[in-house]
Parts: C-alpha cells; structure tokens; sequence
C-alpha cells in the first residue's frame, strides 16, 4: 500500500498499469515465453486487476462482458470476439499475407536464386567485392519477388557465405552483406510488413507499396555504394580472386536467362497494382502462381515440395495470425486503462514541433526494436501512434492526389526504421537465420560486427526518407493522377 501511495505522486494507478503491462510483457519475451501466450497472458491478468483495483469506469471488461444471476451476457461477450477477430476476418487485404508467403517459399525451392548466383559470380566474381556486390544484387532481385526474410537471408547465406570464406574475405563484411540484403524484403514491395500496415492504419496497401519502391532501391544502391567505396579503402577485406576467366557473351546470356524469369515475375505482381489491372489481394495469387509455373519450368515442383512450402506457409500464417489476435487483445485491455490517451499524451508532450515529434515516435520504434519483433510492433505501436499523425500539420505540398498522404509517409518511415529491429541485437531475427547456417569459424560476433555499417547505412536512408517525403508520395500521386 505504501508503494501504490509513494507511485502516485508520479503517476496515476492507471498509467503504472500500462507501463507495468509493457514491462511484464518484455520480461516473458526474455524469459522464452512464446510472443502470443506472453501477450495473452499479460492481458489476463491486468484485465483482472483492472476489474479488482480501477475504478469501474475504467474496468477492463466490465463494459463488454456482465454477469448475473443467469451467467454471462453472451450479447456483450459477442462483441468482445468481434473486436478481436473483426480485422482479420472481414479485411480481405490480409487474404494477401499468405499468398505472399507461399510465393516467397516457392521462389526458395524454385532454383532462381541459385542460378542467379551462380551466373552473376561468373560475371561479378573476378572483380574486388564482386561477391558482397553480387549478393547484394540478387538481395535486391528476391526482396522484389518474394517478401519472407527468413528464407532469403538463410538462401543467400547458404549459397554465398562458403564461396567467400573460400575467397578470403573479412567475416564481418561477408555476414553483415547478406544479413542485410536478405532483410531488403521487409522493405521493398511486395511485402508482409506493409500488408500488416495496411491494415492497421487502414489505409490503401497499394499507397504503401507505390511509397516504399523508392525508399527500398534507395537503401538497397547505399549499400552498393558501400560495398564499392569499402573494397577500394580496404582490399584486403574483399580481395580479387587470383585467377578469373575472361567474361564473354555466353556469361551474359546467362544473367539475362536467369534474371529475366523473376523480374517478369516482379513485373507480374507490382505491374499490375502500380498500372491499376489488379488490387493487392489479386496480385498476391498471380505472384503465387507465377512462382509455381517458375519451379515448374526449373523441373523442381513435386508433390514434396508443394507440400512443404504449404505446411510453411501454414505454420508461418498461423504464427502471424495468433500473434494478430492476441496482440488485438492486448490492445484492447491497454485501451480499458486508458492507455492510448496516456501514450499519446506523453508524445504529445515531448516537442511542440510536429516533425520533431515524428523523430521522437521514430527513435522510440527504433529503441523498441532492439527488444520486440516487427510484428508486435506494428499491430500493436502503430495505431496508438495513428491519431497523433492525423493530428499533426504535417503538409507534402504538390501532391494532393495520395490518400492520407502524412500516413503513407509516417508508414514508410516507420517501415525504414524496422529494417534496422532484423539486424539489432538481441531480438534480430536476420543474425541468427545467418548464423544457423555459417560455416564453422563464423561467430556471432563477427555478425555483430558485420551489420554496423549496415544500421548505420539504414539510418542515412531513413533521413533521406525523412528530408523528402516525396520520394514515398510522388508514385502514388502518379498513379492517381487523371
């Protein structure tokens, strides 16, 4: 008692409970609990103190379910599950997700990227950092075509690490240049982060991949640029193979015979959303299709494998799903103790400037991402953050035509900064898909080590993003222009 009395001099009952819940919560992550059990959990029980120790206005379902002498009031209880299956089950922009999934898996087992790699070593490899620039490019190829990080950072690092530890290059350049290529799906449409945005902040999942073609190629020729300027300041960190055979138009044949197949692919799903010809959700099951006629055609498509890539496509829906609904649920006890108006209070409160407020939103998702996985924070941080962007007078003057052009904009933003939550540790999923298949001599430190530069360059490309917000309106604009 003493304790509640000597808190509530700093703060009220109801803004402990929310810091308490996020606290509870990031401790369950620590401790190995799994993110949707924790997120339940943690709802259950302040849901239950809040019914105990809140004043009953604020209790946590007691405006939702109500018991009588007959039992439950199955009419309020009905609306409970509504709140928290509603979004999943009415929009049919999440039809998306898994079609997506599927399409980034089947790609995996399809051989592109394979023979992509190794035509392009035979056309990049006998230059200094031919093999970091190579897998940045077919990085930038897959981030394009499929979307799934964990399949494109453990492709490329089981096709690329071996051949550049065999050519001598720095560990920490060689990890940290495939680590950050594979997370370029995260960014570059089509992807299952901005498919997720779209539905939290309702609004147009075409915007957001129109907003983050842009910004994607931009962080993708920084880290080209990068990867050149790092090979002349340090050669012995990317050192030239001894002998390399001389680079004929046979070995070009063979890029553009192993390029054209995905890019046709990419010009299949975002052509046809960027020219209007389909919605997102249609073009997700053409790129489905696409990628299974692909592994038809590289005679890898049997039962065995439609079978895996289904029962990943699956397991990996379902995981996003359950984490859905349970972060809906953690939402849902947070608004019970007020804790939209109480967050939006405090950012609201820190700077009076409104792009200075944004940079405070964007710093607390980049710190965030250290601890929590992109998922949690965007179904859960991003709409308590939505009503502070709507209110803020933030213009992108000329440019009229984009639907909630401010939103689009914080969107991209918010999308550039998670880029850096795969390659921070202890949460970055992108080092350890990496060290799971490292050969023996490759620790984690000499990941670490590897993606600095590569936040560092994350960084630079969200001032970019920041400084000129018309590189995320100016494609949608055109689309939508008569």
């Amino acid at each position: 008692m003493f304790l509640l009395e000597a808190l509530g001099q700093f703060m009220t009952l109801n803004e402990f409970a929310v810091l308490a819940m996020f606290l509870v919560f990031i401790y369950l992550l620590f401790r190995g609990i799994p993110v949707a059990y924790a997120l339940v959990g943690v709802s259950l029980i302040f849901a239950l103190v809040a019914e105990i120790f809140l004043d009953p206005n604020r209790a946590a379902f007691r405006d939702i379910i109500e018991f009588d002498r007959t039992g439950i009031d199955y009419q309020r209880l009905q609306v409970l599950s509504g709140r928290l299956f509603g979004n999943i089950v009415k929009n049919p922009v999440l039809v998306a997700l898994p079609m997506f999934i599927f399409m980034g898996l089947m790609l995996d087992q399809s051989g592109v990227a394979q023979r992509m790699m190794h035509s392009m070593q035979k056309l990049f490899g006998g230059l200094r950092g031919g093999l970091s620039l190579t897998v940045m490019l077919i990085g930038i190829i897959l981030a394009a075509s499929t979307g799934v990080i964990g399949a494109s950072v453990t492709l490329l690092g089981v096709m690329a690490l071996p051949a550049m530890m065999q050519q001598n290059y720095s560990k920490p350049i060689a990890t940290g240049t495939i680590a950050s290529a594979g997370t370029l799906g995260i960014l570059i449409p089509p992807s299952i982060m901005l498919v997720i945005m779209s539905d939290q902040l309702a609004i147009s999942l075409g915007d957001l991949f129109m907003g983050a073609l842009f910004p994607g190629l931009i962080l993708g020729a920084l880290y080209i640029i990068f990867i050149i300027a790092y090979g002349l300041i340090n050669p012995k960190a990317m050192p030239a193979p001894p002998q390399t055979d001389e680079v004929g138009w046979d070995v070009v044949k063979d890029v553009l015979l192993a390029v054209v197949p995905p890019m046709f692919l990419i010009l299949l799903v975002l052509g046809s959303i960027f020219a209007g010809f389909a919605t997102p959700t249609e073009a997700s099951g053409l790129g489905a299709l696409g990628a299974t006629l692909l592994a038809l055609a590289n005679g890898r498509l049997n039962f065995k494998v439609l079978k895996e890539v289904s029962r990943s496509t699956l397991n990996t829906s379902g995981y996003i799903v359950g984490i859905f609904l349970a972060a809906n649920f953690f939402a849902l006890v947070l608004r019970r103790y007020g804790g939209d108006e109480i967050i939006q209070g405090y950012v609201l409160s820190t700077f009076s400037d409104p792009y200075m407020i944004v940079l405070f939103i964007l710093f607390i998702i980049f710190l965030l991402g250290f601890l929590l996985d992109w998922i949690e924070i965007t179904i859960i941080i991003m709409p308590l953050m939505l009503p502070i962007i709507v209110g803020l007078d933030l213009a992108v003057p000329g440019f009229d035509q984009v639907r909630d052009p401010a939103v689009v904009w914080f969107a991209i933003l918010v999308a550039v900064t998670l880029q850096t939550s795969f390659l921070t540790p202890p949460v970055g999923f992108a080092l350890f898909y990496l060290k799971g298949v490292c050969p023996p001599g490759v620790s984690l430190g000499h990941i670490y080590k590897g993606i600095i530069p590569f936040v560092m360059l994350q960084l630079l490309g969200l001032f970019i993003v920041f400084q000129f917000p018309a590189l995320t309106t100016w494609l949608p604009a055109i689309a939508y222009a008569d």
